[in-house]
């Protein structure tokens, strides 16, 4: 009896070492998930931005301390999942964010629901239809049905298309703020992609005006010449528009005029989207 007691403190001990190291293993643990949480929560503020974020604007934005925030950022600069801009020293999504975008968008059954919803559209218009996000200063095709008709416009998904010449890109400027824009079209180069490109700033911010105005994304052949296209936006309770439903012909077949002729369809299509793209609470 006497051994038993003897034998127990020590019994004690081993079990307050036991629980401290399982207590470590779980604080370890909860940290890891943290810390990978702590990507994804960065990631999502970068791509959910209408502009490039500062250092200091991210470090604010998720309470972390900016030495912290710094090597968070250098590390996934270097695995491409975010890139530095030149200008401004802000950072903007990676390739490597977008590819991961892309797979996940490409996810078999959210795709067999996009596909359904474009297909739909494609068959109502007799024309090929897009899904388009922004992605810093370009737009990314992330989903597309193409027409049956012998002559059209082939892109392959995760195109990435100049924001100044496009339907897509045209309405997501449009959504930005005045100071938003100047800023990103600071960046870019207004390179003319056809003859109607539109070149000038001063020329280009009368058109996103408009386009403002109508709520309605117009490509009249300065993309690719010959070809038209019209979008619509699909936009967060917030306002924020987070991507694009658009609709592209050649102006063999189809004129501007003739192609908004559809956009009741493309809003329809729109909120059918909506719920793929955000997961807000209701």
């Amino acid at each position: 009896m006497h051994d038993a007691f003897q034998k127990r403190p020590a019994e004690a001990e081993e079990s307050g070492a036991a629980g401290g190291q399982a207590g470590a293993a779980a604080a370890a643990s909860h940290g890891d998930e943290a810390r990978g949480l702590r990507v994804l929560r960065l990631i999502e503020h970068l791509a959910s931005a209408s502009q490039p974020l500062t250092l200091s604007q991210l470090a604010a934005r998720m309470q972390v301390p900016k030495a912290s925030m710094m090597r968070l950022l250098d590390t996934l600069e270097q695995h491409g999942y975010v890139l530095r801009t030149p200008v401004g020293r802000g950072y903007v999504p990676g390739a490597a964010s977008t590819n991961l975008a892309l797979a996940t968008l490409r996810n078999n059954a959210l795709i067999r629901v996009s596909r359904s919803i474009l297909g739909t559209l494609v068959a109502a218009t007799g024309e090929t239809c897009n899904l388009a996000i922004p992605e810093g200063n370009a737009i990314v095709y992330v989903d597309r049905v193409e027409t049956q008709e012998p002559l059209r416009l082939h892109l392959v998904l995760g195109t990435r298309a100049p924001m100044h010449c496009t339907a897509s890109g045209k309405l997501f400027l449009a959504h930005m703020t005045l100071l938003e824009r100047r800023e990103l079209l600071a960046m870019l180069t207004l390179q003319a992609r056809t003859p109607k490109s539109i070149t000038d700033p001063v020329l280009l911010e009368r058109e996103i005006v408009r386009i403002a105005r109508l709520g309605i994304g117009i490509d009249d052949e300065e993309f690719v010449h010959g070809m038209v296209a019209v979008a619509v936006p699909i936009c967060a309770a917030d306002g924020r528009i987070v991507a694009a439903v658009a609709c592209h012909a050649p102006v063999a077949r189809k004129s501007v005029e003739q192609l908004l002729q559809h956009v009741p369809q493309l809003k329809e299509a729109a909120v059918k989207l909506r719920p793929l793209l955000l997961a807000e609470s209701h």
